[in-house]
């Protein structure tokens, strides 16, 4: 099938879409080409090169200090700067069409930090008592990186069009790491007498 697009000779503006046509010898005369169509590949790597915020993770116990045998809690945040899940892309210009984004998380993986990880999954996490990323440590450390790696997925549309489903994800990388202490407390009985 054929697409016929038009937009006024010398015009930066969107194309507006005139028709359609399964026959090309039916073209109307004189139609000019179709401009060339983005592949899915162009649009899937303007995807991968847009520029998405890092999540860190926030820990309960508050203070990024826990002790041995206690469950903590775990939450991926966003920072203010960089594309984030919820926002919409600045305008990409790929070809002569206009592509926009919508940034949708796809998974998360936590990395405790001390050789143990999450299932992949699609929660954010959450606070005490409620959030479902849980880790409980054994040993006692000075120095745990905690970090979570995030991939994100999303939509696309065209020129202000409908929005289409990605069939891609990317991975983000050098997610910031959060250090953690890990203590073990001892139980001492007082004499208040």
């Amino acid at each position: 099938m054929q697409r016929y697009w038009s937009r006024p000779i010398g015009s930066t503006g969107p194309w507006t879409l005139v028709g359609n046509n399964c026959n090309p010898s039916q073209a109307p005369e004189g139609a000019p080409a179709p401009p060339p169509v983005p592949t899915v590949g162009q649009i899937n790597a303007a995807f991968a090169a847009l520029p998405f915020a890092k999540p860190t993770v926030a820990i309960q116990p508050v203070g990024n200090v826990t002790l041995v045998n206690l469950p903590t809690y775990y939450e991926a945040t966003w920072p203010g700067s960089g594309l984030k899940p919820g926002d919409i892309s600045k305008k990409v210009q790929l070809l002569s069409w206009s592509i926009e984004f919508r940034i949708d998380p796809a998974t998360y993986r936590y990395d405790f930090g001390d050789g143990e990880f999450s299932k992949v999954t699609k929660d954010l996490g959450g606070p005490y008592p409620d959030g479902k990323i849980r880790h409980t440590y054994t040993k006692a450390a000075a120095s745990v990186p905690v970090k979570v790696d995030a991939a994100m997925t999303g939509a696309f549309r065209v020129n202000g069009g409908p929005w289409q489903d990605l069939d891609t994800v990317a991975e983000l990388e050098n997610e910031p790491v959060t250090t953690l202490q890990v203590r073990t407390a001892k139980a001492r009985l007082y004499n208040n007498g």
